[in-house]
């Protein structure tokens, strides 16, 4: 997903990311898509994102000065079908250039979310639409970064919080960006983390848990010729604690006393501890003759939990006239389930608790954790009527499939995604 698709808010962060590597936020930034609500802190940013308005650059008209800041506005409405769950996410973004080596960048984000998502119950006997579970959040979340340029070197410290009634999260970040080879070669290295304080239920003794989560980044961009770069990140990424859905359940028909069967739901119970990684590709070619660039890459995705995951996605970028571009993309996600995903567990050995416990056996019926298919295609269309001035239309369709043939078809999502952005710069 992102892999290629949504988290709800109120989840712990699943095998999907968004299309700028490891959940920083596709959005003010300057990269299209869903909102993608995993719990989220400052982590290392790749370069990648950089290379198609750097590209893009040689086919627009220059402006008379460099902007020293940026203020932007963007809406987005992410609504699944079926009533399933609504986000309503707005952002600010304020970029000021401090003097000529220092840069502050502020987004603030604020969520509506709502609507109705599974538990990861089995849909009930003789029908195939999964229990649903009715849900109200909102999320406010911050994050502020400093850069300062040092001759061939930049280096940027940022800083993130966000906050859910049941969920805190703070993270930091530190990434430098080197110049080498004229400037035609850009190395990239950071590393982040974040500490983050879950609300359970199920220990009165425990209300509040903790997650914590580090990783790091090396990248390498490469301008190939005048028309062409390449981009090559690799991440890793660590998350320990409490990793499971408080919300969701598992379920187990179970023999209470001799000859008396009952099904019953137990809390979901992952495994503590998470190491993943992230191998990302990209090529990036700009077609003056046709006055368009395109972008293409590659995420191969894997973890500790057995998940295996392969993304691809095109981009294709045309001006139109002097002042628009118009800018159709498609995105192939497709992943393996976690050795631990379990439609049910009555075919299993597994004894499960009421109260998760790291020390016993691993089970989930999320379908985020399942073997699935999804595709993403969208269109957007941007103008800049002037130097100072950009506005973006967009719209993505998302549509998500379960591949093992056990998980019905109604856990899925199919889901439209419009998003409005304004931009100033002076």
């Amino acid at each position: 997903m992102l892999p290629g698709g949504p988290v709800i808010a109120r989840s712990q962060p699943s095998v999907m990311f968004p299309r700028n590597t490891l959940g920083t936020r596709a959005g003010l930034h300057g990269h299209s898509g869903p909102v993608l609500l995993t719990r989220r802190a400052q982590v290392p940013q790749g370069i990648h994102g950089l290379s198609l308005s750097l590209i893009l650059l040689g086919l627009a008209p220059r402006p008379s000065a460099r902007a020293d800041g940026t203020v932007a506005y963007s809406y987005t409405d992410y609504s699944e079908t079926a009533g399933r769950v609504g986000v309503h996410t707005q952002e600010a973004l304020l970029e000021q250039d401090l003097g000529a080596d220092f840069k502050l960048s502020v987004t603030a984000v604020n969520d509506a979310i709502a609507g109705a998502t599974p538990t990861g119950a089995p849909a009930p006997a003789g029908s195939d639409q999964v229990p649903l579970a009715i849900l109200h959040d909102h999320r406010k979340a911050w994050d502020a970064e400093l850069s300062r340029q040092f001759n061939r070197i930049n280096v940027s410290a940022g800083y993130a919080e966000s906050r859910e009634h049941d969920y805190i999260s703070k993270g930091w970040s530190l990434n430098t960006r080197t110049d080498f080879n004229e400037k035609n070669t850009t190395l990239l290295f950071g590393v982040a983390g974040h500490d983050d304080s879950v609300e359970t239920f199920y220990d009165p003794q425990q209300i509040y848990v903790g997650q914590h989560a580090y990783s790091a980044i090396i990248g390498l961009t490469q301008l190939v010729d005048r028309k062409t770069t390449f981009t090559l990140d690799v991440t890793w990424a660590r998350d320990t604690g409490y990793l499971s859905d408080q919300y969701k359940v598992v379920q187990k028909t179970v023999e209470l006393v001799p000859g008396s069967f009952f099904t019953i739901d137990f809390p979901e119970n992952r495994p503590s501890e998470r190491n993943s990684g992230v191998v990302f590709a990209s090529v990036e070619r700009a077609f003056p003759g046709l006055r368009g660039a395109l972008e293409c890459s590659y995420r191969f995705y894997g973890d500790t939990y057995g998940v295996v995951a392969n993304t691809l996605e095109a981009k294709w970028l045309q001006k139109l006239g002097g002042a628009f571009v118009l800018a159709p993309d498609l995105r192939l996600h497709e992943q393996g389930a976690a050795s631990f995903y379990h439609y049910n567990l009555d075919a299993t050995p597994i004894v499960p608790t009421y109260v998760p416990s790291p020390s016993g056996p691993a089970y989930s019926s999320d379908y985020r954790l399942s073997s699935l298919l999804a595709v993403t295609y969208g269109l957007d269309l941007s103008w800049k009527p002037r130097d100072w001035l950009k506005l973006t239309l967009d719209y993505s369709r998302y549509n998500m499939r379960g591949r093992d043939g056990v998980t019905p078809q109604s856990a899925y999502p199919d889901a439209n995604i419009y998003s409005a952005q304004a931009r100033i710069s002076w």
